[in-house]
């Protein structure tokens, strides 16, 4: 009986850490779509790759504070980047950021 509970007792701890690394994971996922302008820039990088005096220019703001928001999406793993010569050109990671954005639209449609 004793060897039960503390089975029990890991497998909670366990399925308690997993959650909690989970939990923490999409929350910070979350957020950077939250912001609007990391939208905005997500949105013009799912059309094609762009240097960030495009990106600024469709997005309607300075090239500073784009270049911001590119490194807080470099970081989350959302936006990668490639040079060419003194150019640096910007695209989503992968298609499951398109599908993200997709989904959460859809879902947005249907409230």
């Amino acid at each position: 009986m004793k060897n039960k509970w503390r089975e029990i007792y890991y497998a909670k701890r366990w399925i308690n850490l997993w959650f909690s690394r989970i939990f923490y994971t999409l929350k910070n996922s979350a957020k950077r779509f939250a912001d609007s302008t990391r939208m905005k820039i997500i949105y013009a990088l799912m059309e094609k790759e762009l240097c960030v005096c495009d990106i600024a220019k469709i997005v309607g703001t300075t090239q500073s504070a784009i270049s911001h928001q590119l490194r807080v999406l470099k970081q989350s793993k959302l936006v990668k980047f490639r040079k060419e010569g003194k150019e640096v050109y910007y695209s989503l990671d992968d298609d499951h950021i398109i599908e993200i954005v997709k989904k959460g639209r859809e879902h947005i449609e249907e409230l």
